[in-house]
């Protein structure tokens, strides 16, 4: 016989999944450490670069204790090889280091930076990978705007590392902010460095975008924040920046042009037609450079570049197979550095050239290992942003607009290490490390065992019965 109730047969309501404390936390390091990557020269020129030693030492240890008892699901395997080759070859450098002091200090950073890229992505999702880069951007972009509007409004004149007001007027070259806010000049940021402000500023537009592409909450805020990084960007004036800019933008429309297509082979013709694009593009702005970098204020030579590349090639060449020894960055204080390459009345501390900086220090071997490395992360990451997710039958799913991030950064990097030498140390590193490995674990976004259990620590998804 059926009975009347007043009770619903629907499931009790219950509470949206909430994130655990513990998970919480880990996100909130791993902000930290990716802080600490993106904005390291920063805190170099704030507190010197004993301390900034420390606090790197010291995160690299608190990220081993966390992974020892997180224990991720880690395979083995998936692991990024060839970077680790890389790295091996510069510890192996040690062997015949003209300058073994340095070797030492520098393969320690690039040991921790190769470590806490590792640490990061085995512990996040890639949906939280992306959130906590674009966290920890937002703070280096804040960090630089107040930054600039402080030394403007309160110091009203330049400032020198260590927050030292200069008592007398010195080359520009040696300030941390030139306080040039507002009249016109370039900017610096936290960094000291208007090419470096510009490069990290470029990515925090890449990971605003994709998040807002990705339906992140509050959009209209990170429009806001790429707003001020488009501000900060162009105001740094790095020519190098605006061609990656560029070449980014490039990659990003091929990207989704391959997206769209529906037949074996229908992207042969899209390759052959943006590499004749890119190939043309190169043409033009090596042999178009005079009137290129005289629209933007810089000189044929790209900023006395390629001299300080002949020094180089001069000095690499006495031991071309081999190198002189890992030494990224250089140390100032070394004998054999101190004083070779002088700009503006310092000693340069880079080649302004990722490639002919291994070269130096590595030989050809040397650069015939990152350029695998880089071989392997643009083919990974490219193949990882055009192909749709599918591990069945199925060949309708949509793309994520997450994936779209590491081949972006790639983009950046490829650019960069063109007349710089970032990508070998901090962030440039971490992210070759972070989305290499990444992609080899998880080569789909939120599917296999590390994305599923991680997300269960989230609170997305139940916990199995036991």
């Amino acid at each position: 016989m059926a009975m009347y109730t007043n009770h619903p047969v629907s499931a009790v309501p219950t509470a949206p999944p909430r994130e655990t404390t513990g998970h919480l936390l880990l996100r909130a390091w791993c902000v930290f450490v990716l802080v600490l990557a993106l904005g390291g020269v920063g805190l170099v020129n704030a507190v010197g670069p004993v301390v900034t030693a420390v606090v790197v030492v010291a995160s690299a240890v608190v990220s081993a204790v966390v992974w020892l008892v997180t224990r991720p699901p880690f395979a083995v395997r998936r692991l990024p090889w060839l970077a680790f080759g890389y790295v091996a070859w510069a510890i192996a450098s040690l062997a015949w280091s003209a300058w073994p002091a340095a070797s030492a200090l520098t393969l320690l950073l690039l040991v921790i930076t190769t470590f806490q890229g590792l640490f990061v992505g085995a512990m996040l999702t890639w949906r939280d990978v992306v959130r906590a880069v674009a966290s920890a951007a937002k703070w280096i972009v804040g960090l630089s705007l107040l930054f600039e509007v402080a030394v403007s409004l309160i110091v009203r004149g330049p400032l020198l590392p260590g927050f030292v007001v200069p008592s007398e007027r010195m080359d520009p070259i040696v300030y941390w902010s030139r306080d040039n806010l507002f009249d016109g000049g370039r900017i610096q940021g936290v960094f000291g460095n208007a090419n470096l402000l510009a490069a990290v500023m470029l990515v925090a537009i890449i990971v605003f975008a994709v998040r807002i592409a990705a339906g992140a909450p509050r959009r209209a805020l990170l429009w806001v924040w790429i707003a001020i990084a488009a501000f900060l960007f162009v105001r740094a004036g790095s020519a190098t920046a605006f061609i990656a800019a560029a070449f980014v933008a490039l990659v990003l429309g091929t990207v989704l042009v391959m997206r769209t297509a529906r037949r074996p082979g229908e992207r042969t013709r899209w390759y052959l037609l943006y590499a004749a694009v890119g190939l043309g593009g190169g043409a033009v702005l090596w042999f178009g450079r005079d009137a290129l970098f005289g629209v933007m204020g810089r000189g044929a030579d790209l900023t006395g570049r390629e001299g300080i590349w002949a020094d180089v090639i001069a000095r690499a060449s006495q031991h071309p197979f081999i190198g002189w020894g890992f030494s990224t960055p250089w140390i100032a204080t070394e004998p054999l550095f101190d004083g070779w390459i002088v700009d503006h009345g310092q000693t340069v501390v880079q080649a302004h050239s990722m490639w002919l900086d291994v070269f130096l220090q590595l030989g050809g071997i040397g650069v015939a290992l990152l350029g695998l490395v880089y071989l392997a992360y643009v083919w990974r990451s490219w193949f990882f942003a055009v192909d749709r997710p599918r591990w069945d039958l199925r060949d309708d799913r949509p793309h994520s607009p997450l994936t779209l991030l590491p081949t972006l950064i790639g983009a950046l990097l490829v650019v960069q290490g063109l007349t710089e030498s970032g990508p070998l140390l901090l962030w440039g590193w971490m992210f070759v490390v972070l989305f290499g490995a990444k992609i080899k674990q998880t080569p789909l976004v939120g599917v296999g065992p590390s994305e599923q259990s991680i997300s269960i620590e989230r609170g997305e998804l139940p916990r199995p019965a036991p």
